[in-house]
């Protein structure tokens, strides 16, 4: 136990002398506030207590009820016609519908065959995964701690592990040749490990800004790595942050189809695999803020134990941040994943994108673009990028939206990212021309 042990709620002590024992190289790599964290016996647990047994009165939970139900406005209820006000306007436990946590668990196995047989922790509902990245944070990340990620990431991990948690990302080249850099990322993580007895590695697959998804034997090659880093004593949480998983659309070759989280878990000790996902993206429903977070842990024969006690952790994090996420998203996201049609759905939906994703990878390859640009690989998700030749990016994309109207995001001095998620497939090849149009006169 740390030093200040003493100091430390009960709650918190127990739990740490848990994981201690458990898995003591996750509990080496806890931050201070992560071995600060538990979850209180409080209002929570008595009310949850009063639900089950008290028959005649509950007084105990802050919410107003009447006629045997939450109190509600009709105004408000009228759009929800076909919602039980019990399944919108109550809170949610704090770690999610017990329903919808299950659900997700069962949508984890059935996409990613290779955790058949794998301890993994019950996912925990996020408010999306920007909330389950900060729970990372909270948890694991502490004033200069290095977090290893390529140099093509998306932009709110720097305001997030650098600016409120103080930690310092290091980078790497994404891109060697027409793929991943899988060397550069093995080096990294050798560099890294010289001077730090804990590393955080984050990857981001199908990966923003790029649209990025590894090769089979890429995905391979990233998994070894870390896990021979990890033999060899260095302590790694590796994140995996699968905000777009399941759009991979296979464009110039197969590209994976598990997270990594698949290879990482239950693999060595001093691992320990996040998973964070949601439906976000994959069911198309991003203002319902619903995500996941899923710990996989480097021992199986303890692994329900270590993810029971950061799943504590979690809730403790969780309630002093926000409490709990909404209700109302939670009982639609759980309604949708019982829905017999939901697979054909999402099917349709993907072949959208992946029309998209095509047209776009022919259009953006044509000859006579090779004087304004070079396309970086591409093959999933929502996004592809440019490096624009001979002009910065910022001054194209200031260009292109003042002169004629279009959008584009500049995520470098000479980087493009274009969503075609949201470009509609008959305007591909007009806004890939504009673009061009705008880049010449430029140069």
């Amino acid at each position: 136990m740390t030093a200040h042990a003493a100091d430390l709620n009960p709650l918190a002590r127990d739990l740490n002398q848990t994981l201690e024992t458990a898995a003591p190289e996750v509990f080496a790599s806890l931050s201070a506030l992560g071995r600060r964290l538990y979850f209180p016996r409080g209002i929570l647990s008595q009310s949850a207590e009063a639900n089950a047994r008290a028959n005649r009165v509950n007084a105990t939970i802050g919410i107003a009820t009447e006629a045997g139900g939450p109190m509600y406005l009709p105004s408000i209820q009228r759009h929800l016609a076909n919602v039980d006000p019990k399944d919108a306007y109550p809170y949610a436990s704090v770690a999610g519908r017990p329903g919808l946590r299950d659900l997700w668990r069962e949508k984890l196995l059935a996409e990613n065959p290779s955790l058949a047989g794998k301890r993994f922790g019950r996912p925990i509902v996020t408010s999306a995964i920007t909330h389950g990245l900060a729970l990372v944070g909270d948890l694991f990340v502490d004033p200069g701690d290095v977090l290893v990620l390529p140099d093509k990431l998306w932009g709110n991990y720097r305001l997030m592990y650098e600016v409120r948690y103080g930690g310092r990302i290091v980078t790497f080249p994404f891109f060697d040749g027409g793929g991943f850099a899988t060397g550069a990322f093995a080096r990294a993580l050798e560099e890294q490990a010289r001077t730090n007895e804990k590393l955080l590695v984050l990857l981001n697959f199908p990966n923003n800004p790029t649209g990025y998804m590894p090769t089979p034997p890429e995905a391979e090659a990233i998994a070894s790595a870390i896990v021979e880093r990890a033999e060899r004593g260095t302590k790694i949480v590796a994140i995996c942050d699968d905000a777009y998983f399941g759009l991979f659309y296979h464009l110039g070759g197969a590209t994976a189809v598990e997270s990594l989280f698949s290879s990482l878990a239950n693999r060595h000790p001093n691992l320990l695999a996040v998973k964070l996902d949601g439906a976000t993206k994959e069911l198309f429903v991003w203002g319902l803020r619903c995500g996941f977070l899923t710990f996989g842990p480097g021992r199986a024969n303890t692994a329900e134990a270590v993810a029971d006690v950061l799943d504590a952790k979690v809730r403790g994090a969780v309630r002093s941040g926000i409490s709990n996420s909404p209700q109302l998203s939670q009982s639609l996201v759980e309604r949708a994943l019982s829905s017999p049609t939901i697979e054909d759905e999402r099917k349709q939906k993907f072949e959208t994108l992946a029309a998209r994703a095509a047209k776009v990878h022919e259009v953006v390859h044509a000859p006579r673009y090779r004087e304004s640009w070079e396309p970086y690989p591409f093959n999933s998700g929502y996004f592809m990028c440019i490096a624009v030749k001979g002009v910065e990016a910022e001054k194209v994309r200031v260009h292109l939206l003042e002169r004629y109207g279009m959008g584009v995001i500049a995520t470098g001095a000479s980087d493009l990212r274009i969503a075609f998620s949201c470009v509609e497939l008959g305007d591909v090849e007009s806004l890939f021309e504009t673009l061009h149009r705008a880049i010449q006169e430029l140069q």
